[in-house]
């Protein structure tokens, strides 16, 4: 089959698209024929040897893919030849072929196309299950996304406006801005060129941020320390900015606020049955047009590196995504 080749940790321009053999089909997984793959930061930290895990190379990256299946092992129930669906894995997605477990793919409803299929369960799940079930976001309440142009932060912003909060989209460039707030997001802070604690304090009242849900890490995380109402939840979601914060103690003590970390792979790997049934939720919410993915860009296989590099320097505004084969279709 044809896919993206990773054989070293060097980063997107070491990868190479070559022919690699095709995953072998055992009991309780499902064989995807893919036709479209969503390029995630995470998929980028794996090439690079920056996630917390590193699969044997040769490996095919990419976590999330969309297309018909073309096989099940025995003791699948769920699915059978011919059915749409998407599907996420660990890597393996920037491919004609993927294989995953059953209960990591998902039917794809009538309406909702490959391209914007496969661009569903990294970002959403990861959304959904931090807003809603971590920091059980209550309608009404303030919700601060860091990243919030990109694939996860966006997502972010789709969700919480679709629990009832009220957005503030951190950014990292005034063009980022008008983006953000046509997704959803109800005011939108370059923290790159205001004062975040001002125009927090500003857009809050002084009250402060109920729900900050970080991507970013760093200083940006640092402040935001300082800037969570009473009894807010403070969200470790990831660090694109490269640097792992330390939080003074003393902080959430004062304020009674929590620091609620957010690894949804780790939760869906140890509760894969509650986690197939917020994928199935998710794809139901896209088909009723209540969540919106967004895409910037399809792309050939061949352009994979460009895809990541793209990500890497924070220019997608969602998601990019790679056809596998062919043209995607409905």
């Amino acid at each position: 089959m044809r896919a993206v080749i990773c054989e070293s940790f060097d980063g997107p321009h070491a990868l190479r698209v070559g022919e690699m053999p095709e995953p072998s089909l055992e009991a309780g997984q499902v064989q995807v024929d893919v036709h479209a793959a969503a390029v995630s930061f995470m998929d980028y930290l794996m090439v690079s040897g920056k996630y917390q895990m590193r699969p044997v190379t040769p490996f095919v990256p990419g976590t999330d893919g969309a297309g018909t299946v073309r096989a099940v092992g025995s003791g699948v129930s769920r699915f059978k030849p011919g059915d749409r669906v998407a599907c996420s894995h660990w890597i393996g997605a920037y491919a004609e072929t993927m294989v995953v477990p059953e209960l990591k793919a998902t039917p794809l409803p009538d309406g909702v196309d490959f391209v914007t299929g496969s661009t569903v369960i990294h970002a959403y799940r990861t959304a959904l299950y931090a807003l809603d079930q971590r920091a059980s976001v209550r309608r009404g309440e303030t919700v601060f996304v860091t990243g919030a142009a990109g694939g996860v932060g966006l997502a972010a912003v789709d969700v919480a406006r679709h629990l009832g909060a009220r957005v503030i989209a951190g950014v990292g460039s005034d063009d980022k801005i008008d983006f953000v707030m046509k997704h959803g997001a109800t005011a939108a802070v370059n923290y790159r060129a205001e004062p975040l604690r001002e125009r927090i304090k500003a857009l809050t009242d002084g009250k402060g941020i109920d729900v900050c849900f970080d991507n970013v890490g760093g200083s940006v995380f640092a402040e935001m320390t300082r800037l969570m109402s009473w009894c807010g939840r403070l969200m470790p979601i990831g660090f694109a900015g490269g640097e792992i914060p330390s939080v003074p103690m003393n902080l959430p003590l004062l304020k009674n606020y929590s620091i609620v970390g957010v690894f949804t792979g780790a939760w869906a790997e140890k509760f894969p049955l509650e986690s197939a049934a917020t994928d199935a939720r998710l794809m139901e919410l896209v088909a009723a047009g209540q969540l919106h993915p967004h895409v910037s860009d399809v792309l050939p296989i061949e352009r994979a590196s460009d895809a990541m590099d793209a990500v890497a320097n924070r220019t997608v505004r969602g998601r990019v995504v790679l056809r596998c084969r062919g043209e995607p279709g409905a």
